[in-house]
């Protein structure tokens, strides 16, 4: 008898396949989850189970107090953190945890990544954001669900943490639908969407333009971030009111 959460371990399922297709992590380093907001469930990747010897079946289903609804194996240890999104972020329906390379070098600096050019300006009007060093009471507290309050926090309520922009400026809030990435200082890349596949896009963006910034500041240290004119064309063409990028509907 097929499960009520079948639609959902499968979407969870493709969208946790797509993690190593694009080369965002290897062995086990990483996961995906999709949250059914009328359910109040999301499901999510096993923890410590390879991608290549992974079925559907083995996706586990939990709701957002992390009692385990459905699926015989453990959930990802980083469950906690993706409860955490899912409760505060509103509208988003995927999360995706990665340790992709370049990305996740930024967030073991602890600097958040600077807007250069057009490709990051297509997905963002703003730089990308590492949160503060998780402090040690929290790690010792219940370090997943903290380093989600952590990520929340960082966005919406900066001055709790003390979160800072690239250049050292205080952080202001950000609008998380709108900014759907974030480094966590000393550990990697998480990222979020409307559902689980575009989180794992997002997360494919994100390590591009991380390579990008990269090589940029390497080509050139006198580095200028991109004209906030220029920004905002292109933004705003992709996702403003009056966006004509793309075929439309």
């Amino acid at each position: 008898m097929s499960s009520i959460y079948q639609t959902l371990k499968e979407e969870a399922f493709e969208a946790n396949m797509q993690i190593p297709k694009r080369g965002l992590a290897i062995y086990t380093w990483g996961n995906v989850s999709a949250f059914d907001k009328d359910k109040g469930v999301f499901a999510i990747k096993p923890s410590g189970v390879p991608y290549d010897t992974m079925t559907v079946e083995d996706i586990v289903v939990v709701d957002l107090e992390l009692n385990k609804v459905e699926g015989k194996l453990n959930p990802s240890s980083d469950t906690p953190t993706h409860a955490e999104l899912y409760k505060s972020f509103e509208n988003i329906g995927g999360v995706t945890h990665t340790h992709s390379p370049y990305a996740t070098s930024w967030a073991q600096a602890c600097r958040g990544i600077p807007l250069l050019g057009t490709t990051h300006a297509d997905h963002s009007a703003n730089p990308v954001v590492c949160t503060p060093m998780i402090q040690k009471d929290a790690v010792e507290r219940a370090y997943e669900k903290e380093t989600g309050i952590l990520i929340v926090n960082t966005f919406l309520h900066p001055e709790k943490v003390g979160a800072i922009s690239f250049d050292g400026s205080p952080l202001k809030p950000l609008v998380p639908s709108e900014n759907p990435m974030v480094l966590v200082a000393g550990h990697g890349p998480f990222t979020w969407g409307s559902n689980a596949d575009k989180s794992v896009y997002n997360a494919a963006v994100l390590e591009e333009v991380a390579k990008m910034a990269w090589v940029t500041m390497t080509v050139n240290p006198q580095w200028k971030s991109l004209p906030d004119y220029v920004i905002d064309k292109h933004y705003q063409r992709k996702h403003g009111k009056n966006a004509y990028y793309g075929q439309g509907k």
